[in-house]
């Protein structure tokens, strides 16, 4: 056990968080105790402990002393990332968020726990990175984020946004109106991120011009992508053959990102998902990366996060429960999914 004392900084009352969660964060994380004292603040505990606790303190007075001023939510989230993963530090995310963040992003792209860093630095290094878990993940979100960064650093030329319709039974030429006015409802989400990233002027050019395509999954049978930005939102609701198709349609300088929830599937038969055959069919393969995110990822409302959590143990103690009579298992499930059960005659 170890004692240090820190100097107190200007403003190192903000890092301390509402009712001083920040603190607590890192107190119940690493097992150090802070004392907060007139002219200093006294910390103890293991040494290495005690050093990231400093690290902490000395990167957030750098950081504000620099003109970088965090919101709470975005401070806590930042701060459960670094105490969770030793070799993070405030300033080396922060850094790599402005590094992610070409001109022209209204936000830094930031992850906020530690398998949003994996699946940020997989869509940095692969070609294709599958990024499966539940909702409010950040999933797409930081898809569209990296692929907005990627275009406006004219790392590509193009974004393109795919979505499976399966409402509509991918049947879109009943509905009135232009392609891009069908498709409008099942893309919402991934308009949102733009919006919340670009200014609105831009991003609407940008879809006048078709910089940034969105069309339903049919329209990209037949097509090679190159010197794209391509995202498949909702993956777990394609057929086996659609996901096929899908992921054979990469061009040259194309990058993928196929997010989806294997606990949402929406078709007749969730057997025949293709983003739960993808998750066999192309483990292992050279360039292809999968990230898993778990209800602790959720960056939502924290209720989001409880719901998840409570969906999750309801769907272990049903899976835990013996088969009627009748019945019997049709697949085994990936890791965390419930098995689809059928009625034999």
């Amino acid at each position: 056990m170890v004692k240090k004392a820190i100097e107190i900084t200007p403003h190192v009352e903000n890092l301390f968080g509402n009712r001083d969660e920040n603190l607590r964060l890192i107190e119940d994380s690493l097992h150090v105790s802070i004392d907060l004292r007139s002219d200093s603040i006294l910390l103890s505990g293991p040494e290495e402990a005690v050093n990231r606790t400093h690290q902490i303190f000395a990167d957030f007075d750098h950081l504000q002393r620099a003109g970088v001023l965090l919101q709470n939510g975005e401070l806590h989230a930042l701060i459960k990332l670094v105490v969770a993963d030793p070799t993070a530090t405030l300033r080396t995310l922060i850094d790599s968020g402005r590094q992610r963040s070409a001109v022209g992003i209204k936000r830094m792209v930031n992850p906020r726990s530690p398998n949003q860093k994996k699946y940020v630095e997989a869509i940095e290094q692969a070609d294709m990175t599958f990024g499966i878990g539940p909702a409010g993940t950040g999933k797409t979100y930081l898809a569209v984020a990296m692929a907005a960064s990627a275009l406006l650093a004219k790392k590509v030329s193009r974004i393109i946004l795919v979505r499976p319709a399966v409402e509509a039974g991918e049947r879109l030429g009943f509905l009135p109106g232009s392609l891009q006015e069908k498709v409008d409802p099942y893309l919402r989400p991934l308009y949102d991120a733009l919006y919340d990233l670009l200014e609105k002027d831009k991003v609407d050019k940008m879809l006048e011009k078709g910089v940034i395509e969105v069309a339903p999954l049919a329209f990209m049978r037949g097509r090679t992508l190159s010197d794209a930005f391509i995202i498949m939102d909702e993956a777990q609701n394609t057929t086996n053959e659609q996901m096929k198709m899908f992921v054979t349609r990469l061009g040259n300088n194309s990058k993928a990102v196929i997010t989806g929830d294997l606990t949402q599937i929406d078709l007749p038969n969730p057997k025949r998902s293709g983003l739960l055959e993808a998750l066999h069919v192309l483990d292992g393969v050279e360039g292809i990366r999968f990230c898993h995110f778990e209800d602790a990822d959720v960056v939502r409302h924290h209720l989001v996060q409880r719901i998840v959590r409570a969906y999750d143990s309801y769907g272990r103690a049903q899976q835990q429960l013996p088969l009627t009579l009748g019945e019997e298992a049709t697949m085994p499930a990936a890791p965390g999914v419930r098995p689809t059960v059928q009625k034999t005659q």
